[in-house]
């Protein structure tokens, strides 16, 4: 029997479907069946991945950045939406008011059981809170402090088939004074209190030999096995490692399944187990790729003597390699990518922005110039106008490791020593936009290095006399060279100065985004009309 052909009509809703994603930044879905990894090129740190039916879900860390916890879904693992996140504002909230790089949610555990489903994240500060929803997007409960205390990190729970529930979780050296251990919890089936808290340490990779920063974590149960999957050997460097027993409480014997073998993937390690409708394995894990962030990649996963392997089969036996494409999990799903571009023409900003703090109301406006988003002036928090330490840094993950960033922006109403515009956020950072000068309102390019303990301000005069509104350009180059230009006109435009290396933030990568700060909140704004974002 001969196959249907395309309709004329249906033909033409897949050019245009191929169309309107020809100008996004990355595209993991080759359209003929395979994907190239990663399937996230942006800054979804520590992701964790479930299957409910047929959809498949994930959430990452968010550290300082608010609103925390994203939350994507797929129908393949390859395409993923960003829906919503988990956590508006980060707790305490007074504390999370100011910005708190390298703190906040570091990597969380996503689950579902019992009708719900729930995220564990650790704060490294405070200890584990656990939140629960009915529906993914929400709305989440208010996050629920389940074991206080320092340096507790990276949790991970389990429920058994006896009805008795678990807590694993790991050690943060900078806050507890040690790591490299794996310690377990009895804890209520309805995750609001543990039922011991000593606990007992099940793993050590103190007394393994070669390894050092075992954490993240994930516990699985299959055929009576319990399955701790760890990465180990830190981020840039580590590899994935399994560890299983017929005990939850051990001994646990163990085994490397993933590392960088001869591919260019570093540090291959920290994600999620997930097995598709076909029964089929798979595992998700990120790259560190310092200033573009932690990329997710998307890895087959299949069984050699109740032992996994991860990826494509490498030199040493038993030890997977990650692969730089594969065929899909699931044949026939359209092209998503999360969203980048912002018209600022809806309700609310897009999901992709999150604040460098707690957000508070006033900090923009998408009504006060229908079409365009208004970021007032807020007063900068130190006397050395440190624009890093703004809470109100408003940005985004860089979305591959090139792209083209375009804006429209103008500064009305300034104060002398407000200052607004595009900026490029990490340890080091640069930032394109208009400052007002006594009388004058220049458009100014500064650069802040190096790269720490902490950068220094230089600024450049471009236009001594500059207009209100100005078009801003800046252009990632492989190699996390990123290039500024400007344009009166919106048509011809000039070079900021040389290209700006950019740095990664605290555990992040660099953040692009927009800003608007002075001395002291005047009634300045800054008006944005458009914030695109293409390859």
């Amino acid at each position: 029997m001969k196959k249907p052909l395309l309709t004329c009509a249906l033909l033409a809703a897949l050019q245009a479907a191929g169309a309107a994603h020809a100008a996004e930044p990355w595209v993991a879905d080759l359209g003929n069946g395979n994907y190239q990894n990663p399937v996230l090129n942006a800054d979804y740190s520590d992701p964790d991945a479930i299957r409910v039916g047929d959809t498949y879900y994930m959430t990452s860390s968010s550290f300082n950045s608010a609103p925390g916890l994203p939350l994507l879904q797929s129908k393949d693992m390859v395409n993923w939406e960003l829906v919503g996140h988990a956590l508006p504002k980060q707790v305490p909230a007074e504390h999370f008011a100011a910005p708190r790089h390298g703190a906040g949610v570091w990597a969380p555990c996503l689950r579902y059981h019992d009708g719900k489903f729930w995220i564990f994240y650790p704060d490294p500060d405070f200890g584990i809170y656990v939140m629960s929803a009915k529906n993914f997007t929400g709305p989440w409960s208010e996050p629920h402090l389940l074991m206080a205390g320092r340096g507790i990190i990276d949790p991970t729970p389990l429920w058994d088939d006896d009805g008795k529930a678990w807590l694993l979780h790991g050690w943060a050296k900078s806050r507890s004074g040690i790591n490299n251990l794996l310690t377990l919890h009895a804890m209520a089936p309805d995750g609001q209190r543990l039922l011991d808290q000593q606990g007992k340490t099940v793993i050590d990779g103190n007394k393994l030999p070669g390894y050092r920063t075992l954490e993240g974590p994930k516990f699985y149960k299959q055929d009576g096995w319990y399955y701790v999957f760890a990465p180990a050997g830190g981020v840039e460097e580590g590899w994935q490692s399994v560890f299983r027993s017929r005990s939850i409480e051990g001994p646990y014997e163990d085994r490397i399944v993933m590392d960088q073998g001869t591919t260019p993937v570093n540090g291959p390690h920290q994600g999620a187990w997930v097995r598709a409708q076909d029964g089929a394995d798979w595992f998700m894990h990120f790259q560190d790729r310092k200033a573009y962030g932690r990329a997710v990649h998307l890895e087959p996963m299949t069984w050699v003597d109740g032992w996994p392997l991860i990826g494509k089969p490498g030199t040493k036996p038993g030890v997977g390699n990650p692969v730089a494409s594969y065929r899909k999990p699931v044949a026939g799903q359209a092209i998503k990518v999360p969203p980048t571009s912002d018209e600022f023409n809806g309700k609310a900003l897009g999901l992709q922005w999150q604040w460098n703090a707690n957000p508070q109301d006033g900090w923009h406006s998408l009504d006060a110039r229908p079409g365009s988003l208004r970021l007032p002036v807020l007063a900068a928090p130190q006397a050395d106008a440190w624009v890093r330490a703004a809470p109100n840094i408003l940005g985004q993950k860089l979305p591959a490791t090139s792209f083209t960033v375009d804006t429209r922006v103008e500064l009305q109403k300034a104060a002398d020593g407000d200052r607004a515009g595009l900026i490029l956020n990490g340890m080091s950072y640069a930032w394109l936009g208009l400052r007002q000068q006594g009388p004058d309102l220049q458009l100014v390019y500064t650069t802040c290095t190096p790269f720490a303990p902490r950068c220094k301000e230089q600024s450049t005069v471009l236009l001594p006399k500059a207009p209100a509104a100005l078009s801003l350009r800046m252009t990632m180059a492989e190699g996390a060279q990123a290039r500024f230009e400007y344009s009166v006109d919106g048509k011809g435009y000039t070079s900021a100065g040389a290209p700006f290396a950019a740095t990664k933030g605290h555990w992040v990568g660099a953040q692009v985004g927009l800003f608007s700060v002075g001395s002291a909140p005047a009634g300045g704004y800054l008006d944005v009309d458009y914030f695109r974002l293409s390859r």
